[in-house]
């Protein structure tokens, strides 16, 4: 199939205020379909929960390398396309594949385990409580922008080591590229500039912060590796906790059997944010592969250098799963898939 004009549109503002007529129309056209994903950038999505887990766990197949990108190396693709803020090539683990991926993902996962988790839940608590003590007096909040967006920036800035200075920065920066719009690549571009100050400040005042590790890591990562680590690990635990932090407020504020089962302690709150990633996946299209050659998904045909994205949100609520998933069943795709 060639892209053309009448394809479901993932972007704007009629697809974020109900995606769901654009989920049902790639899932009639098959379990993998193509979409225009941004104006002018198309690609083929995944909604089928299986074909979804069969691409994500197939690194023969399929790799993460978006250099692989046919359209965006042939110029197809708008130079300033919001896009590019999270899908052009980053020397960072989540466009890297086997060793290099080992590697990269090796050295992030054994400073992420030195985290003190008792620290971790006491910061989050605390910056929090200063953003509810700041909300309160008013009696209103725009709870996405003045609470769930600012929440774990504000968390990963005092896991970074950063000064208050520059994590105010990283935050106005973190913010420009959540907003997917055409400032996003120059937002992008000043949040590395953030990190690289901070990697220079670390290399000569080191720390007992996440930075500081990734430096001294014996996998000898270089400065332009860690300021890549930082940025991915940033993005990955800030844009969707946002996203998984705003639809449990809302699904407390408008859906009254899950905040009673929660509030009357039937449910944890570990499982009721279970609940929320099978529903409202905090990722809503990402996890993007590029076909090694020219393959087949689930008989659909996928063509080599085609970006191939997962559909977490469609994938999550496939008509062929069965009924009731959610408080204790861990197998959706929220996270992705796959190593």
């Amino acid at each position: 199939m060639t892209p053309h004009a009448s394809l479901p549109r993932l972007f704007g503002d009629a697809f974020a205020a109900d995606p769901e007529p654009a989920y049902r129309a790639l899932r009639t056209a098959g379990p993998v379909a193509w979409a225009e994903i941004a104006p002018g950038v198309y690609a083929l999505v995944v909604t089928d929960h299986r074909a979804a887990v069969d691409l994500l766990t197939d690194t023969d197949t399929y790799s993460k390398d978006s250099r692989r990108w046919a359209a965006l190396t042939a110029g197809q693709v708008p130079p300033d396309s919001p896009v590019l803020a999270l899908m052009a090539h980053r020397p960072n683990l989540l466009y890297a594949d086997g060793p290099e991926h080992r590697r990269l993902r090796g050295a992030l996962e054994d400073c992420l385990a030195r985290i003190d988790t008792h620290r971790l839940r006491e910061i989050t608590r605390v910056h929090a409580g200063h953003l509810i003590e700041h909300l309160a007096p008013a009696g209103h909040a725009e709870l996405m922008a003045q609470f769930a967006d600012v929440l774990p920036l504000l968390v990963f800035a005092d896991l970074l080591g950063c000064p208050p200075s520059l994590a105010a920065r990283m935050v106005d920066a973190c913010h420009g590229i959540i907003n997917a719009d055409l400032g996003a690549q120059r937002a992008a571009a000043d949040f590395a500039a953030c990190l690289g100050e901070l990697v220079h400040l670390k290399k000569t005042s080191p720390g007992p912060d996440l930075s500081s590790w990734l430096l001294d890591h014996p996998h000898g990562l270089n400065d332009t590796e860690v300021v890549d680590q930082l940025f991915c690990t940033v993005g990955a635990g800030t844009i969707p906790t946002a996203a998984w932090i705003a639809s449990g407020l809302e699904l407390l504020l408008r859906d009254h059997t899950y905040a009673g089962n929660l509030t009357a302690g039937s449910v944890t709150v570990r499982r009721a944010l279970e609940q929320v990633l099978w529903t409202r996946s905090p990722m809503a299209n990402f996890s993007v592969h590029f076909a090694r050659h020219d393959t087949h998904l689930h008989r659909v045909p996928v063509p080599a250098g085609v970006p191939v994205l997962i559909s977490h949100a469609a994938s999550g609520t496939d008509p062929a799963l069965p009924t009731g998933l959610g408080h204790d069943n861990r197998s959706h795709l929220a996270w992705s898939a796959g190593p």
